[in-house]
């Protein structure tokens, strides 16, 4: 919800597209901007789903827009590219098996408070991510056996991430926010530790402990959250002295930005874009989140059917997939699995999945299929990049009953979902999966006896092709990675559980004033980069 680069042989993924579409100009910079360079204000509109800027516990969307602003990572991408991991406090090099990676200090840096980074602070930065134990964790943690990552110290200038497998996919994590590097000296003198009674996330929601472009003026999880620049910080100054990024509804946002008391609006869909005015320009690219609908394969929760192989296959044949995009606007496109279009191992859809209406009523009878209710359920409080889940479960439920499937809709909030959700107990229903880093080994999780695959009911002893599958892709390193990651989802597409979707448009509308916005798969946008 959410959830980073040099090896392009082994992992060179299709760099995140978009087009600048340029409607027009206007020629001020808004009545919240004033003039003068680094003095500038900005706003931006988005909408939260902030709970905190402590990186160690952060990991939702707007978590990474504000914690991209204040922390640099050892790592990081270039604007929208997520195919190469480049050097931001540090330098890298892989071990041929893949197994350790070697980070060495680059250049000076400096936190806001004017403490040098040293390879300490990024050292006791990890294992403090691993000891809280927060959502963040698992990107120090060995995908085979959950044990953290060995992190440790080598000089006064370097150090080592180990994994006892190969693990190709650990510099595209380590650009993650959650991953970035804090004032080790500054945060222990407010309750910051290695251990998991670390009481530091107080003081980091109202303080800045990073060293990147900006530090924190104001902050509030349901509001705003306000930056000024960091005096100490090394790199190019950004355009704006003070950036406003405010909790602003979809229908506001467009509101704000039309009026010009906002320059920069990120949660439009493309309805909402229709007509926006000509004096706005609209940068669209593919979003990498993924909806998806799942099957319940747990035969406690399946209520009969949604377990059968043939209502299986009725299911998959039933849904008219280029409707779904309709319904979604111009510029979502259909994912041939759960591997978002933009990275290694995606794959174009197949007969799988593939609309046919005829194809899906034979199965529906071959199931022995007795009119049972499918219980469908979605969230009412979230939206896929602007879509509601209510209108996509409408569609799913008008196309499922065209071919002779009885359908119930479930809408809840979407906290009341996740609980159910996670433990394993609904039938059905339709949810998205947002990268955590830009590698495919992150969506294995959709697997028998993986967390998501366990949210299915898919439990390790069934579909043992598709674990093999799986097992296969985890191990494979260079050129040989996208070929075992796709088959791996063609085998988890036959089996059945998860059914991909969509990957909607995702559209980043701005004031004529502002030049330069690049959308980023794993932060949304880079505050310090707009121009």
């Amino acid at each position: 919800m959410t959830r980073v680069p040099v090896r392009p042989a082994a992992l060179g993924a299709t760099a995140l597209a978009a087009a600048l579409v340029l409607a027009g100009c206007s020629a001020g910079g808004g009545s919240s901007t004033s003039s003068g360079g680094s003095n500038k204000t900005l706003v931006v509109d988005n909408t939260f789903d902030l709970k905190t800027s402590d990186p160690a516990r952060a990991f939702e969307l707007t978590g990474s827009i504000v914690d991209k602003a204040i922390y640099e990572t050892a790592l990081t991408f270039q604007g929208s590219d997520t195919t190469k991991p480049l050097p931001q406090l540090t330098t890298f090099s892989e071990s041929p098996d893949n197994k350790v990676l070697t980070l060495t200090l680059n250049g000076k840096h400096r936190f806001s408070s004017g403490n040098p980074v040293t390879i300490d602070d990024i050292v006791w930065s990890y294992k403090r991510v691993q000891a809280i134990a927060g959502n963040p964790s698992f990107l120090l943690t060995d995908q085979s056996t959950g044990k953290n990552l060995d992190i440790a110290k080598t000089s006064a200038t370097t150090m080592t991430i180990t994994d006892p497998n190969p693990n190709p996919a650990l510099p595209f994590i380590l650009p993650n926010p959650s991953l970035g590097v804090l004032d080790s000296k500054l945060v222990m003198k407010h309750g910051g530790t290695t251990t998991k009674d670390d009481g530091a996330e107080q003081y980091l929601n109202g303080h800045s402990a990073g060293s990147g472009p900006y530090e924190l003026t104001s902050y509030s999880a349901t509001t705003k959250v306000v930056f000024g620049p960091n005096p100490h910080y090394v790199g190019s100054k950004p355009a704006y002295g003070r950036v406003v990024l405010q909790n602003v509804t979809g229908p506001s946002q467009k509101i704000d930005v039309q009026g010009n008391s906002a320059q920069v609006a990120t949660g439009l869909n493309a309805q909402q874009v229709q007509g926006i005015g000509s004096s706005l320009k609209v940068l669209k690219s593919t979003s990498p989140d993924v909806g998806y609908m799942w099957l319940n394969q747990n035969p406690a929760y399946s209520g009969g059917i949604t377990n059968n192989p043939d209502f299986i296959t009725a299911v998959h044949k039933g849904l008219n997939y280029q409707d779904i995009l309709a319904v979604a606007g111009a510029g979502s496109s259909q994912p041939g699995g759960m591997v978002p279009s933009q990275f290694l191992g995606s794959i174009k859809p197949d007969a799988t999945n593939t609309y046919d209406a005829a194809a899906a009523k034979a199965a529906l009878t071959k199931s022995g299929y007795k009119g049972q209710t499918l219980t469908l359920s979605y969230p009412t409080d979230a939206t896929l990049s602007g879509v509601e889940f209510s209108t996509l479960a409408q569609k799913v439920q008008s196309q499922l009953e065209a071919v002779g499937i009885k359908v119930k809709l479930s809408g809840t909030p979407i906290s009341t979902l996740l609980d159910a959700y996670r433990a394993g107990k609904l039938q059905a229903g339709i949810m998205y999966w947002g990268p955590d880093f830009p590698d495919p080994s992150d969506y294995t999780t959709f697997s028998p006896g993986e967390a998501l695959g366990l949210r299915a009911g898919w439990a390790a002893s069934m579909s043992p092709e598709v674990t093999k599958a799986k097992q296969a892709a985890e191990a494979s390193t260079g050129s040989d990675r996208a070929a075992a990651y796709a088959a791996w989802q063609r085998a988890a597409n036959k089996a059945g559980a998860f059914v991909p979707l969509l990957q909607p448009a995702r559209y980043i509308v701005t004031a004529g004033s502002i030049d330069k916005v690049e959308p980023n798969a794993v932060w949304t946008v880079d505050l310090a980069a707009i121009k």
